[in-house]
């Protein structure tokens, strides 16, 4: 059968299997009990395959989803990466006049000049005689990163379970 239209090549179509009543020369099963006509006509077995067409639309729509879903997480994990980043980056061009060595504290403050400085002092060591504005406080961590106080803890736990 040839197609003569676009359209005709749309349209779902019902193939038959071929009936062979002997294959390979050996008649297997009586051919008149297994070519039965069938009760379902072509209209019914076209139905069945559009049925089919679109719960395989359906499973991949749904796989695709999931995909989505996945790119978009990635996406966002790619964007705290390159926050964080940015973060440990402008830490490490704040101004001090000490070396900084990993493991230990340092205490971001600002002055009154606008510059922004990191010190070996914490807010609690300056007591009431604070004079800069206290922004928070860091510890330099071995592979170069920034931990917040408020983290550390968290992050220290975070090691442990590695490192078991």
């Amino acid at each position: 059968m040839a197609l003569n239209t676009m359209e005709d090549a749309a349209k779902p179509t019902a193939n038959l299997v071929e009936m062979d009543n002997t294959p390979g020369g050996y008649q297997l099963v009586n051919p008149y009990r297994t070519n039965k006509a069938s009760t379902m006509d072509l209209v019914d077995m076209a139905k069945e395959i559009q049925k089919a067409d679109t719960f395989v639309h359906a499973n991949v729509s749904n796989k695709l989803q999931v995909i989505a879903e996945q790119v978009r997480f990635l996406q966002e994990q790619a964007r705290k990466v390159l926050e964080e980043a940015r973060e440990h980056a402008d830490l490490h061009h704040v101004p001090c006049n000490f070396v900084k060595k990993p493991g230990n504290i340092y205490h971001l403050y600002l002055r009154s000049s606008g510059q922004r400085y990191l010190s070996m002092l914490s807010p609690k060591e300056w007591g009431d005689k604070c004079p800069h504005e206290y922004f928070g406080s860091y510890r330099l961590e071995y592979d170069q990163s920034w931990t917040p106080e408020d983290k550390i803890n968290e992050r220290n736990s975070d090691q442990q379970v590695i490192n078991r």
